[in-house]
């Protein structure tokens, strides 16, 4: 069960606020506004929530796990056809052909066993989700995502060698480093790579983020209050 949007959080106004200082950003960096998508990271908020969200205009949702996307997306996706969804969270093997059904865009390919799986699941599926690879520019132990070192021969290997519809990079910077230094390492990656998308910048930094290259911004806090707490 899902609890209701915290008291006194009104989700219209906070979308309006961030879309705001997104332009700013964009504007600031000299790019067009309309080149980066807010990615509204819904996980562990209801229902009711993301219709508030979905009635002020928001369309591109991020989820971190299949089971709760799973029980509560379909039914909005049914009733709202141009709603988006991108998986943010780390993708099981076991969940790869459930993931193809529900999901957009893959944010989370972090490891070569995975990359194989999706391959071989989209080879026996009609459907074809953009995917990002996940990128450990910090390299943390504690981190999903590739290593710096390996990136290239990863990308290469993803695009030449299983035909895989990768799209752009991710990363999520370390904590206690100063975010600015990853978001520009993993442009560098991207562009000598030649992709084009980047999904980097959270509620905390997500302007900076804007100012060096990215083309989505992950943002939940700013927009939906603190997260519930999940009981169990």
């Amino acid at each position: 069960m899902h609890p209701k949007p915290g008291m006194g959080v009104d989700i219209a106004a906070n979308l309006a606020s961030v879309k705001a200082e997104m332009a700013k950003a964009a504007e600031a960096a000299g790019r067009d506004p309309a080149s980066v998508t807010l990615v509204a990271v819904s996980k562990t908020h209801g229902p009711e929530a993301l219709r508030a969200a979905i009635a002020a205009g928001q369309r591109v949702f991020g989820e971190n796990r299949v089971q709760e996307a799973e029980d509560k997306w379909p039914p909005l996706k049914q009733a709202v056809s141009d709603v988006r969804l991108h998986l943010l969270g780390p993708l099981q093997r076991n969940k790869v052909k459930r993931a193809l059904e529900l999901f957009d865009v893959i944010e989370t390919l972090d490891r070569p066993a995975l990359a194989r799986t999706l391959a071989a699941a989209l080879e026996q599926s009609d459907v074809r989700p953009d995917i990002l690879i996940q990128i450990n520019t910090g390299e943390e132990p504690q981190k999903h995502g590739i290593l710096p070192k390996d990136a290239d021969a990863f990308i290469r290997g993803c695009l030449d060698d299983l035909g895989l519809p990768i799209r752009g990079l991710m990363c999520i910077p370390p904590v206690d480093e100063e975010p600015a230094l990853h978001f520009a390492f993993l442009h560098s990656i991207a562009e000598r790579n030649g992709l084009g998308e980047l999904s980097m910048g959270m509620t905390a930094d997500y302007p900076t983020a804007i100012r060096f290259g990215a083309t989505m911004v992950r943002v939940g806090t700013a927009i939906f209050g603190a997260r519930p707490a999940v009981s169990g």
